[in-house]
């Protein structure tokens, strides 16, 4: 028989309590080698919307892509796995699709570019399924339709990699133990090919998890040679069942793609906005800075919270600053209204910084006082006079460039500064390589 591409798509499989999407692709990418198909490509991790309130952890969604000559076999087998190790009893909502068309239908591809920035309802996956005629499965709400359905749609224009060990199941829900030295060393050694492995500033170890999940570390980075030496450099003590590499758009900022609609200013909604800082950054009592800009005669109100430690910056901006900003769509509640969360602040322009001085006395090296309203000042020294008050200018602690918040408080898909002019590097999938191990 012919073989036929199939592509699967699977989200939605995990809980805060425990399982992981990712692990339960190990788990069938492993038993698929037992039969007879073809692997055509990394199988891909895409992390959507961030700002999703229901999400699990980074939003992510696994999508796998085959040829077979028994799909329907596949399938069965497929959703056996997505049954057994989906933890719906904790709250899970998977949801599984199949795609069996060499072309991906073009709303597909319109599905997941939204999927990315706003907020994309379950009867909108379910009503592109049933138009296809493609099988799709789901438990629960069925809520993980929309991430199964916009994996398999998802066009990459930049990508990344992202190496993830698994734990034997008998090490599940134990605490993690990791030789720092040996991550610093790692990402000091591979760097500019990983990143956001290890946060040098506050000495802080960011590639594992601390949940209950079955992953170890994940180490990410731009190619998978450099991920298989990175992972072989952290040496951890614990015995491992195996990994598995993933092609992602981690690290890509690919969810400020969008430009935000303040005319149609939604919550959830994650993109960019270009505007003028209208009011004076007010910092609050923990540390976090609250400001307004206009974007086309619009007011929106910003929000830069103290984890991502550009609260520094944001405090520095003065009305008339123009800046183009990232972030998500707060919710209003009876409080406050509809806020721009701020992942990120590029300062386009710097408004001059002056304020009006006394007149000051080059000769005596003081400032003069006033002689009364409208009679001018005075050198209380030397009696030199001058009318009127003169315009001080000062220099701006902040530049004109672009301030992302520190490593530790990166998002998935938060773009780090190395990545910033990075042109990415789309990598040939080797089937025979060793993109999955079991040890």
């Amino acid at each position: 028989m012919s073989k036929q591409i199939l592509h699967i798509g699977i989200d939605d499989t995990d809980s805060p309590k425990g399982m992981c999407t990712t692990f339960l692709a190990y788990k069938i990418i492993n038993r698929l080698k037992k039969e007879n198909v073809d692997f055509l490509d990394f199988p891909n991790l895409v992390r959507f919307n961030p700002n999703i309130p229901w999400k699990t952890r980074g939003n992510g969604a696994v999508g796998i892509k085959i040829s077979t000559s028994n799909p329907e076999k596949i399938k069965n087998l497929v959703k056996k796995f997505v049954k057994q190790y989906s933890d719906v009893k904790n709250g899970a909502n998977p949801g599984l699709v199949f795609c069996q068309v060499e072309n991906i239908p073009d709303e597909f591809l319109k599905i997941s570019s939204d999927a990315m920035w706003k907020l994309i309802h379950r009867n909108e996956a379910k009503k592109i399924l049933s138009k296809y005629n493609f099988d799709f499965f789901y438990l629960g709400n069925g809520q993980g339709l929309v991430g199964a359905t916009s994996v398999i749609g998802y066009n990459f224009k930049d990508q990344t990699y992202e190496l993830l060990s698994y734990r034997k199941s008998s090490q599940f829900g134990k605490k993690r133990s990791i030789d720092k030295s040996k991550v610093k060393e790692m990402q000091e050694k591979t760097y500019p090919n990983t990143f956001n492995s290890f946060d040098s500033k506050k000495n802080k170890v960011l590639l594992m998890p601390h949940g209950p999940d079955p992953v170890f570390y994940g180490v990410r980075g731009e190619d998978s040679s450099t991920l298989i030496s990175a992972s072989k450099m952290i040496k951890p003590k614990e015995k491992l069942a195996g990994y598995l590499i993933f092609k992602s758009n981690q690290g890509t900022g690919d969810h400020l793609k969008n430009e935000i609609d303040v005319n149609n200013f939604l919550p959830y909604t994650s993109g960019t906005l270009h505007g003028i800082v209208s009011t004076k950054p007010i910092v609050t009592k923990g540390g976090h800075v609250f400001f307004s800009m206009i974007v086309n005669n619009v007011k929106i109100h910003c929000a830069v919270y103290k984890p991502t430690r550009i609260t520094n910056i944001a405090k520095e901006l003065i009305i008339g600053d123009m800046i183009k900003v990232g972030g998500g769509i707060r919710k209003a509640s009876k409080t406050h209204p509809r806020i721009l969360n701020i992942e990120f602040i590029q300062v386009l322009k710097l408004e001059k910084k002056s304020k009006l001085t006394n007149p000051f006395c080059k000769k005596c090296k003081k400032s003069m006082k006033s002689k009364g309203k409208n009679q001018g000042f005075q050198c209380v020294k030397c009696k030199k006079s001058s009318p009127h008050k003169i315009r001080q200018f000062f220099t701006r602690s902040i530049k004109e460039q672009i301030y992302v918040p520190d490593t530790s408080a990166h998002r998935h898909l938060t773009k780090p500064v190395q990545r910033m002019k990075q042109i990415s590097k789309h990598e040939k999938f080797d089937p025979n390589s060793l993109w999955i191990n079991n040890f």
